[in-house]
Formats: structure tokens, sequence, C-alpha cells
């Protein structure tokens, strides 16, 4: 089995997708489910860096990181933090379960908070010393990309270590 590259690993933190928001969920109690259009945006998955920068910005505000996470994701269109906030629940609720699925954080908020405070400081020593990476290349990757790299990493230690 052959090792990714530098640029094969770092190439999913620059992908973007295409998510399509059913009609009952953009406006809910208006349209009979399957009679609107169907309408899409484009989510990018969340980096590291700004994993850290949302906790940090919404510390004991679970609504605050929920929008700062949705306004961080979606490019397509670009909507300002005001504008995410006025976006009915049930829809932020619908983008950030995706958000959350492309980015690999899916985990409860404690968990995520954990996973990011001193562990994350302890991957990027671990990343960039394994791989010659620097802090803005490790700081690009997605949190579920640190995760599936300092795994990779773990099991071929134990398999160099197996007799």
């Amino acid at each position: 089995m052959a090792y990714l590259s530098a640029e094969e690993l770092l190439a999913g933190s620059t992908l973007s997708y295409d998510m399509e928001v059913p009609d009952e969920i953009i406006n809910p109690g208006q349209l009979k489910p399957g009679n609107g259009p169907g309408l899409k945006i484009k989510l990018t998955p969340l980096s590291m860096n700004a994993v850290q920068r949302i906790l940090k910005a919404s510390r004991d505000n679970d609504g605050l990181m929920s929008a700062l996470m949705v306004k961080e994701s979606v490019i397509e269109p670009v909507l300002s933090y005001e504008e995410v906030m006025k976006l009915n629940s049930g829809l932020i609720r619908y983008i950030l379960g995706e958000v959350q699925r492309i980015s690999g954080l899916k985990a409860s908020e404690d968990e995520l908070t954990q996973a990011v405070q001193e562990p994350m400081a302890k991957a990027c020593f671990i990343l960039a010393r394994e791989f010659g990476w620097s802090p803005q290349q490790i700081s690009d990757l997605t949190l579920g990309q640190v995760l599936m790299y300092i795994e990779m990493i773990r099991q071929n230690q134990s398999e160099s270590q197996d007799p």
C-alpha cells in the first residue's frame, strides 16, 4: 500500500459540496413537501483553525457556535453573521448537520471542545514532525482529517513495532 503525499492529504480541505435544501426546511409550513423547488447551497469543510476560532468566540454559547459554524462553511451564497442569525432554526440545524458530517465533527459539543483544546496542540506537533507540514498547512485541515492522520501514524507505529 502506497503512502499519500502531503498534497493528497491536504486536498480534502479545499473541497466543496453542493447540498440540496428541501423546500419544507426553507419555508416550513408554507409548502407541501415535494411541491416547491429544490434549492442548493455550497459548503466547505471547517478547518481545524476555523473550529478553534469558533470555539473561542462562542465559549458557553451553543447557539452562537452553530451560527458561526454555518456562516464559516456556507460559501454560496455568502452570508453575513446577521443574515445567518435571521435563518429559521430548523434550517440552521439542517445545514449544521451536513457541516459537521463533511468536517468530520460528528461528536457532542463537549467532545468537540475537549478534542480541540490541548490534544490538538499535540496533534499539530505530531503532524508537523511526521509530515513536515507548516502550521498554516495544518490549520487548514479539517478536524476529521487531523484525527484520521493521527490514527494513520498510530497504526503505522504499531505495525512497525510488531515482531
